[in-house]
């Protein structure tokens, strides 16, 4: 009976350290990810995220999430990431080389059987990002490899998540 005690007293402990631990780690965020079609991204393909910002005054992370199988040919993908903000009609466009894999060390994402999924920050870990004005924005993604369409791509999508 002692033994059973303890160990419904050692769950119930592990449970609550649990629920502290979520809800003090919440993080705000906008994660969103397309399938693309046949697992091949044509470059006239290109998804828009449109998301809202309130809160200008918080810096922010921008992730790339990219899945793949392992059957994917290069160890990086090119992409451009094109930026309209609330209440202009042109954009900003900023290309990015994102790696993906090292010869040495293989894959850099999270792997299971022949998927890999990469959450690649756009924004360095010592730099600020703050969104300027309030309301809803667009990026969307272009791959610019020299392949086409890019075989092997299984999803793409941005995340962004306010810095804690």
């Amino acid at each position: 009976m002692k033994k059973v005690r303890l160990t419904l007293i050692g769950l119930l402990v592990v449970a609550i350290g649990q629920l502290s631990f979520t809800s003090c780690t919440h993080v705000d965020l906008f994660e969103k990810t397309v399938t693309l079609p046949g697992h091949k991204w044509d470059n006239t393909y290109k998804p828009s995220f449109k998301f809202n910002i309130k809160d200008t005054t918080a810096a922010y992370n921008l992730f790339i999430v990219l899945r793949h199988n392992d059957k994917y040919n290069y160890n990086n993908i090119y992409l451009n990431l094109i930026t309209k903000q609330p209440g202009q009609d042109t954009t900003q466009k900023a290309r990015y080389d994102l790696v993906l894999a090292t010869d040495e060390e293989g894959w850099r994402g999270t792997g299971m059987d022949d998927i890999y999924e990469h959450r690649i920050p756009l924004t360095p870990a010592n730099q600020q990002f703050r969104f300027r004005k309030p309301g809803d924005y667009t990026f969307t993604l272009e791959q610019i490899m020299r392949e086409n369409p890019l075989k092997n791509v299984l999803n793409v999508g941005l995340r962004i998540e306010k810095k804690q």
